[in-house]
């Protein structure tokens, strides 16, 4: 159980009765809230219904989303911790910049602009720097010109953070070091790099669409010499199925840069009307 000051213990002791709740309880979202910056916390606590998050005058989710009394408990539970954590010294002071410190980051880099924590990962913002503590490890990257607005982390478990700037949103793991070992880069695809796909959704396979035509036009003249056969078979030849279905798939392949992070809302839309008219 973490260390806490006698100041800190006794506010714990006291939720504790209040709430109906184990000191190891209040102590787990009392970490929380601390993690979160006083503002927002997520937590894993079976006496409160397992996972859940809370933020500051805003939503609060737990794990039996219809019990409003559970939510109302760790609501004003976290709002009393978020207060205690501003007036009193609720843990022992630690060196900056160690694992244990609400100041996690190395001490030159000064106070950030903004910071906050999303499940096992902590980030802080700085001019020209931002702070990663992964596992106990801390990375600094260059920011490089980029204004960061915002830091998220990729949903499934994975160690994949993106940031929002001037530019759109980013990989962190595209940024230089400057120091630290870095947070792992994901398999599966450099979402600021997805130039070489783009490029098939710019210039389709015209020339098999028109192969199928020609095709259907050369077997309707040979088959029968009436006009209306000739005209049929041309415009079933248009909305040939392996013509369709190829256009579907790429649908599908800019649906998953979409919500990737590799296209923007409005060149997701463009894309897909396009090739919607071509079926």
């Amino acid at each position: 159980m973490q260390q806490l000051t006698p100041a800190g213990q006794n506010i714990v002791n006291d939720l504790s009765q209040r709430y109906n709740l184990s000191q190891e309880a209040v102590i787990c979202m009392l970490s929380a809230v601390n993690n979160g910056g006083g503002s927002m916390a997520q937590f894993n606590c079976p006496e409160l219904g397992g996972s859940g998050q809370w933020m500051q005058g805003g939503m609060t989710m737990v794990g039996d989303m219809f019990n409003y009394g559970l939510k109302n408990t760790v609501n004003n539970l976290c709002t009393e911790l978020s207060n205690a954590l501003a007036n009193t010294q609720m843990f022992p002071v630690v060196p900056a910049g160690s694992k244990n410190s609400n100041q996690w980051w190395p001490v030159e880099l000064g106070r950030p602009f903004s910071s906050g924590a999303q499940n096992d990962i902590r980030y802080a913002v700085f001019p020209n720097r931002l702070a990663i503590q992964l596992n106990g490890q801390v990375t600094v990257y260059d920011t490089l010109d980029n204004n960061i607005s915002g830091v998220s982390q990729q949903q499934g478990g994975n160690t994949s953070l993106t940031f929002s700037s001037q530019y759109g949103t980013i990989a962190v793991n595209t940024l230089p070091i400057i120091s630290g070992p870095g947070i792992p880069a994901q398999k599966q695809t450099n979402f600021a790099q997805p130039a070489p796909v783009s490029n098939q959704f710019d210039q389709p396979d015209n020339d098999s669409a028109g192969n199928v035509n020609n095709n259907a036009v050369n077997n309707a003249v040979k088959n029968t010499d009436t006009p209306a056969s000739i005209s049929n078979s041309v415009n079933n030849s248009f909305i040939d199925q392996s013509s369709t279905d190829g256009i579907i798939a790429l649908i599908e392949k800019i649906a998953k840069l979409h919500e990737a992070g590799a296209l923007t809302d409005e060149e997701f839309n463009t894309k897909k009307t396009e090739l919607l008219s071509r079926i």
